[in-house]
């Protein structure tokens, strides 16, 4: 079996300090692809800065957790608190979006319209994701898959992380207990005819993937698929979470170790575009 990378940046367009990150980690680094916020404050920003860079998949990264909807709150009011913005409890929302027909209605219906509007920016839709890995929840999944399929959706991120392999980097890394839903998703994705990782890196190590750590892991991938998401940021930014190491994220995807331990093992980082067998 083949090893083949894709290495994405998440929250592209939340912030110019995001997009900065993406441009400069994709021009003069690994990057390969990016996922995109369409609510997001530098969403426009972003999307300049992808049309200049044709290289660069641009996918949906949902967000339905801690964001800002694209419907008018009155219309997900069962999704969002007083204030007009998503929940940022996952385990109340998920179990409204469970239980509640109303909050199912109004999932589809702004799922609709987030997919909607990245179709608007007039991008190449190269994969989906979700903010916080919320399309773990089984409902989610359904609505994003049924309405995905619609807009062309190939690709879609299922977050199965072996620890075996972090393990052999530093040891330490436990079970990890949202691994039986990860990987019954990607199961799903792929009965859907969609392309979907065989491992994906970044959990464990979200907001602390250093350049020791993206060096190690780039020298021990294993076979298939990989995806490899990090946050790179040119600094903290408004809304931006604590204790994440932004700029050494970016740091690492530009180091130049990483690409040459990439050459030496014949890798070249792609798109989810790519990995799609017609």
């Amino acid at each position: 079996m083949t090893t083949r990378l894709i290495v994405t940046a998440d929250d592209f367009g939340a912030a110019r300090e995001v997009n900065e990150a993406v441009e400069r980690a994709h021009v003069d680094g690994i990057l390969s692809a990016a996922s995109l916020m369409v609510t997001g404050d530098a969403v426009a920003d972003a999307v300049q800065r992808a049309k200049r860079l044709p290289r660069l998949g641009v996918g949906l990264h949902l967000v339905l957790v801690e964001g800002r909807p694209a419907l008018p709150p009155e219309r997900v009011s069962q999704l969002v608190g007083s204030d007009g913005r998503f929940r940022t409890d996952m385990v109340r929302a998920g179990i409204a979006i469970f239980a509640d027909p109303r909050a199912r209605r109004q999932l589809r219906e702004e799922v609709e319209a987030q997919f909607a509007a990245f179709t608007a920016t007039g991008l190449p839709l190269d994969h989906v994701n979700a903010h916080k890995h919320f399309h773990l929840h089984p409902t989610i999944a359904a609505t994003v898959l049924a309405v995905g399929k619609r807009y062309g959706v190939r690709a879609m991120r299922a977050p199965v992380e072996p620890r075996a392999v972090l393990r052999r980097i530093e040891g330490g890394q436990g079970f990890d207990p949202a691994a039986p839903w990860a990987k019954l998703m990607r199961r799903r994705i792929r009965l859907a005819g969609m392309v979907a990782p065989d491992q994906v890196f970044g959990i464990a190590w979200s907001g602390q993937f250093g350049v020791e750590r993206l060096r190690a892991l780039i020298e021990t991938l294993p076979p298939g698929l990989s995806e490899i998401y990090m946050h790179p940021a040119t600094g903290p930014y408004p809304g931006s979470a604590d204790g994440y190491d932004y700029a050494g994220e970016l740091a690492a995807l530009t180091d130049p170790q990483v690409r040459q331990i990439m050459v030496e093992r014949g890798l070249e980082p792609v798109r989810f575009l790519e990995c799609v067998q017609d």
